[in-house]
């Protein structure tokens, strides 16, 4: 078996494939990440206040936030690449471990991006789609972009992070889903698109009431989770596993308010997409002619700069830059211009040889770029037209021209200097068969801690095998635990036990909260609505709070009234509410969630009646409950 691991990886470190996945999961894991950054910054008070608003902990968070969404602002750009790998890697682990975000806000998000944010510290996602790569043809500037080859990486890049982010997580989960009755029964995506409290807007009963179509759905996933590890880089089957699995993740996307973790799960099938289908792509998107000709000086560093500028963002090859020195006179349309004249203004030649110049070439090369097409239109409005004539012609002619030799425009090989740079090619091409052993080794030991995991929480926990008291199992449960916190803070592997039966068993219960206003009207806080849904943007760490951590099969009323507490504080500062003159009450929701299959189950759980079952008023800054003692029991 370690042979194999060896022997597989030197074969995978040798070929080398297009960048363009890589650049695309690092653009997409980075706007995944701010949008998170966003919607922290926005619940910052719920989610790292004692007391919303009113007892203020941590007044620098949102300047942490602010700085961590400038590291994924560079994410997405590829811009400074390892450095904002490296930052983003560390915020996450101290936002997780450092504040109440794990304890009270996770769902399991956090571990997975996490886990994506260390693969992507050695993944080399400034290759592709970044400014990075900009920069390193920008340090030479007389070389023209057609010597650059095309981008491509390691094999390796791809398979890692999807054998072990996806293909570990899914194992993991497939072995708790069998524990699970309604799981056993192919129900195991129905019963949570029943329950008031997870579903999204989008009503999808249409899918719900077809039983056959539900079972089929249920017993897909499990076989794809239980063997997407051993069969998803196989040639034959990769196609089957992407549209499977696309499939799987936006329907959690769209139809669960778990929307994040929806979008993490899809920003990786980027990695499994056939790279054959990236140069089909590649071939038809792009122009199979240029649609503009632009000439520059030669021999002028910032008309260099210029068009390597201009071609990098050029991805659909829409433009061709040609030096007017050694090819103007090939157009009869420039026959007419001397190359004194040429050489003052960037020149253009479109399809219909039409010639424009200066500020007008830009125009027309942002017009045929296509997605840059509102640039263009702005440029060519009023006022500001001439006000870039001006800005232009003030350059234009303040340039420095310097006579080129042969050795500026010698070839140059240029390299990153990332982590992937030094690791997967240097070590790797220097040493390939050390590079394999140690690589294996370190799989090895990714894989021990992941099975520590598994075998802990979805095997020897739900078997309660081991006995508590043991003098032997108990220091070997205490390490087991010691192990998993390690792996989960900096690797993000942990038991992906979502949505089971000891979630959903005596999940008969739901509460919402509405006040009384000044007028004797009594509204719904804009939180859980009247059927019993949980309100947008009330989603993803703030659902996992309420309908995870507040209200659960056992209702635990210590912990209910400080999410009450932290509920109607933040709601009640955004609503505009004076907190001294407002009462809430507690609402109390009957609901079912059967492990068999029931008609229109979800319509049923929205239409049950609400009852009151309590109020909460503030006073001077302090709340006070009037709850019954035991909330189970009602």
């Amino acid at each position: 078996m370690y042979k194999f691991i060896i022997s597989r990886i030197l074969e995978l470190q040798s070929k080398q494939v297009p960048a363009t996945g890589i650049g695309l999961f690092r653009l997409f894991y980075g706007l995944v990440a701010l949008q998170e950054i966003f919607f922290l910054l926005y619940f910052n008070h719920l989610i790292f206040d004692p007391i919303p608003y009113i007892d203020v902990e941590f007044p620098m968070i949102p300047f942490f936030l602010c700085l961590w969404g400038i590291i994924a602002a560079f994410i997405i750009v590829g811009y400074r690449y390892q450095f904002a790998v490296i930052s983003n890697y560390i915020f996450w682990i101290f936002f997780v471990n450092f504040t109440t975000m794990q304890r009270d806000f996770d769902g399991g998000f956090d571990s997975f991006m996490t886990g994506a944010g260390f693969f992507l510290l050695f993944m080399p996602g400034d290759r592709a789609f970044s400014i990075d790569s900009l920069r390193y043809k920008l340090s030479t500037p007389f070389r023209h972009y057609s010597t650059y080859p095309k981008p491509t990486v390691s094999s390796l890049a791809y398979y890692l992070p999807v054998l072990v982010c996806l293909g570990f997580l899914y194992f993991d989960s497939a072995v708790h889903k069998l524990f699970a009755e309604h799981w056993r029964n192919g129900l195991g995506s129905w019963l949570p698109l029943t329950q008031p409290y997870y579903v999204s807007a989008i009503d999808m009963s249409f899918l719900l009431n077809n039983e056959l179509l539900e079972k089929t759905i249920g017993y897909t996933i499990l076989v794809f989770q239980f063997t997407f590890l051993f069969f998803f880089a196989n040639r034959k089957l990769r196609c089957v596993y992407l549209i499977i699995g696309l499939g799987l993740h936006l329907g959690i996307t769209l139809s669960l308010n778990i929307y994040p973790f929806g979008m993490g799960m899809l920003v990786f099938y980027i990695l499994l997409v056939p790279f054959s289908w990236w140069r089909a792509c590649g071939k038809l998107l792009t122009a199979k002619e240029p649609y503009l000709t632009v000439f520059y000086d030669q021999y002028c560093p910032l008309c260099n700069r210029t068009v390597l500028a201009l071609n990098h963002f050029d991805v659909f090859n829409c433009i061709d830059f040609k030096g007017a020195q050694d090819y103007a006179a090939q157009y009869p349309a420039l026959s007419a211009i001397n190359q004194e004249t040429l050489l003052t203004d960037l020149y253009a030649v479109d399809k219909n040889n039409r010639i424009y110049s200066g500020v007008n070439t830009y125009i027309q090369i942002f017009l045929k770029m296509r997605y840059l097409y509102p640039i263009g239109i702005i440029l060519s409005l009023p006022g500001i037209h001439q006000f870039a004539k001006k800005k232009y012609r003030v350059i234009a002619d303040t340039r420095v021209r310097t006579p080129c030799s042969s050795e500026c425009l010698a070839t140059v090989s240029l390299q990153s200097n990332t982590f992937y740079t030094q690791i997967f090619e240097r070590f790797a091409s220097q040493k390939p068969k050390a590079f394999s052993r140690k690589l294996a080794k370190i799989m090895v030991a990714v894989l021990i801690l992941q099975l520590n995991s598994t075998i802990h929480y979805a095997l020897i926990y739900r078997l309660d095998i081991a006995a508590k008291n043991s003098p032997i199992s108990a220091p070997i449960a205490e390490a087991s635990n010691a192990l998993i916190m390690v792996s989960l803070a900096f690797l993000g592997i942990t038991p992906h036990a979502l949505y089971l039966h000891d979630h959903f068993a005596g999940y008969d219960r739901i509460l919402a909260i509405t006040y009384t206003d000044q007028d004797g009207t009594e509204r719904w806080l804009p939180f859980v609505n009247q059927e019993g849904r949980l309100l947008a943007p009330n989603w993803g760490r703030v659902h996992s709070m309420w309908a995870n951590i507040a209200v659960t099969p056992n209702i635990n009323n210590q912990r209910l009234q400080k999410f009450i507490m932290k509920v109607t504080a933040f709601w009640g500062e955004k609503t505009g509410l004076n907190l001294d003159k407002t009462l809430f009450h507690i609402k109390l929701k009957r609901i079912n969630a059967p492990t068999t299959w029931v008609y229109d189950q979800l319509h049923k759980n929205f239409s049950e009646p609400w009852t009151t079952i309590g109020t909460v008023q503030w006073t001077n800054k302090v709340i006070s409950y009037n709850l019954p003692e035991n909330i189970n029991l009602l």
